[in-house]
């Protein structure tokens, strides 16, 4: 088949790479001519695993084209996928302007013939009916023929690549049982349930799974809080829960709360939908301020223990490991707040240093060696559980930090270990030892 993905996002970009891999002739339509250039050299833009590998596979073979120009693809696709940014507005809805943009645009470059316009943007239910709309608004020959359908994505960042070979379940919804078909053959070389749906039903199942992820977050985060006030351990609480096969580990996760380009702007449009809809939208509501209050716990930990103006060290920038994504990431509203406050800050992380420099430019220290990053400072803050914090040589810590207290906001450590190393040692929902 033909496709055309609109977004070179981490799911535009990673769903069509891999079915271009599949032998599909695969367009991908951006608006930014740098960053086009970029990925027709091979470089994907973003950090993900195995990316890089599989784009130039895709490029060398001529599968994958990547273009400015709607004219070059549209007309010649059979599917199309609308993979925009929907991301939060002011007041915590979900923008849909590059949404309806890109579809204004497609329907002016649809063929004689068939074509299906299928939604992987996270959108509010009823936006596809809005994009049928659009497009019927807006065509003008008889001999057009469409259909919309929403198939919602569900990779993880850090491990998008092999999500989008291996998912969980593929969702597709639509009215048309003509798209139906052209939908689940493209999907055939995909191992995964299928669930076929309509597409209201499609549309809110990528927001219920996200709820449900940042609600499992947040349900360990409250645990949290209630553990450190009785002397409770929350990981050995956590694990107990886990073990229960209806409700398992995964998630389960104190910190410093959920970040990203999902699940907090998900929770938020999903506040709005559900009132929009006379629904009550009182546990998103508290979800959100579970979030943020786990954050601030963890600032007010710092204060607590390390005095105003010292300098900090952090480790860990990104929302998590294996990304170079700080979207809505624990670490920005950390590192805000620690500014805010008089404290100046040394930060290290592996992938993400050049995102952060967009954000704070010269307002903190930035560091390409975690541990020459702890010099002179009054304690550490670890605040991504990237796989090298875990396995790091305390001796260097010890020698570098002028306190040696860590304020560990991912739970990476064994208590007892970093207090037998003679360490000050502060985590989630653990007790002090």
């Amino acid at each position: 088949m033909t496709l055309t993905f609109i977004g070179h996002g981490y799911v535009g970009l990673v769903t069509a790479c891999v079915f271009a891999d599949f032998g599909n002739e695969v367009y991908v339509l951006g608006h930014t001519p740098e960053k086009i250039d970029k990925l027709k050299k091979g470089n994907p833009i973003i950090y993900e695993p195995g990316l890089e590998e599989l784009l130039k596979r895709n490029l060398i073979a001529g599968r994958i084209k990547f273009t400015l120009d709607y004219k070059d693809c549209i007309s010649k696709s059979d599917i199309i996928f609308i993979a925009v940014g929907t991301p939060m507005s002011s007041n915590g809805e979900a923008d849909l302007t590059s949404v309806f943009d890109v579809t204004e645009k497609i329907s002016s470059h649809l063929k004689n013939g068939y074509t299906v316009v299928a939604c992987k943007s996270t959108v509010p239910v009823e936006t596809n009916d809005k994009i049928r709309d659009i497009i019927n608004k807006n065509i003008t020959s008889k001999k057009i023929e469409f259909d919309v359908a929403s198939c919602p994505e569900f990779l993880r960042e850090g491990s998008a690549v092999n999500d989008t070979f291996n998912p969980d379940r593929i969702v597709i919804g639509t009215d048309s049982k003509r798209a139906k078909d052209l939908l689940l053959e493209l999907h055939k070389p995909i191992n995964g349930k299928r669930i076929t749906t309509n597409i209201a039903s499609a549309e809110i199942t990528k927001y219920a799974s996200n709820a449900m992820l940042a609600t499992k977050i947040s349900f360990a985060n409250l645990f949290s809080e209630f553990s450190e006030k009785t002397g409770a351990d929350v990981e050995a609480i956590m694990t107990a829960v886990g073990l229960d096969k209806r409700i398992g580990r995964s998630f389960l996760y104190p910190g410093i709360g959920f970040g990203g380009s999902c699940l907090p702007k998900d929770v938020n449009a999903l506040v709005h939908i559900t009132e929009q809809h006379g629904v009550d939208s009182s546990l998103f509501k508290s979800i959100n301020k579970i979030n943020i209050q786990a954050r601030e716990r963890f600032i007010d930990k710092v204060i607590s223990n390390v005095k105003l103006g010292s300098r900090i060290c952090i480790w860990g920038l990104s929302f998590k490991p294996n990304t170079d994504d700080i979207r809505e990431a624990p670490s920005i509203y950390i590192i805000r707040e620690l500014l805010n406050k008089g404290y100046k800050l040394n930060v290290y992380d592996p992938v993400s240093l050049d995102n952060v420099k967009m954000v704070f430019k010269d307002k903190i220290s930035y560091f390409e060696n975690q541990y020459k990053a702890l010099k002179d400072c009054a304690g550490l803050c670890i605040l991504t559980e990237w796989n090298q914090f875990k396995e790091a040589d305390f001796k260097k810590v010890k020698k570098y930090l002028k306190n040696v207290i860590i304020f560990d906001g991912r739970n990476i450590y064994d208590p007892r270990r970093m207090k037998s190393l003679g360490f000050k040692y502060l985590s989630v929902g653990r007790s002090l030892l």
